[in-house]
């Protein structure tokens, strides 16, 4: 039976998740990791693991690593985790407003560039007509 490590290095990290290894430093000078060091190694435990794939997660799902961040702060700063949970809620819902946007965007895109589409096969279509005929 395997056991899960209680540390990890860098590399371990990077290999995990499949990312780099300056990614996991870029996340570490924003303050989002802070493992511990022996000289230059850097020391991971299970909680900059969790943070580390919570921040993939939230990247994926649009969260800025600022927003990140913040819910990283609050939840350090107030275990009781109802301003944490009242500021998730915020940020899902201006998540949700900024998608449901972009999603109207899209689909205005689409209808435009189905116009043009439909607009280019008929000049197409005439020109065809005066070739033939």
């Amino acid at each position: 039976m395997a056991t899960t490590p209680t540390t990890y290095s860098i590399s371990d990290l990077a290999r995990e998740f499949d990312i780099t290894t300056r990614s996991i430093r870029f996340y570490e000078d924003q303050g989002l990791l802070k493992p511990q060091r022996k000289g230059q190694t850097r020391i991971y435990n299970l909680q900059d693991r969790v943070r580390l794939k919570l921040i993939l997660r939230g990247k994926r799902l649009g969260f800025s690593l600022a927003e990140t961040g913040r819910l990283f702060d609050l939840y350090d700063a107030d275990r009781s985790s109802k301003t944490q949970l009242h500021t998730m809620l915020e940020l899902i819902s201006e998540k949700k407003k900024d998608l449901q946007q972009q999603l109207d965007d899209i689909q205005v895109v689409m209808m435009e560039l189905s116009s043009a589409e439909n607009q280019c096969l008929d000049a197409l279509e005439r020109i065809n007509q005066t070739i033939e005929g």
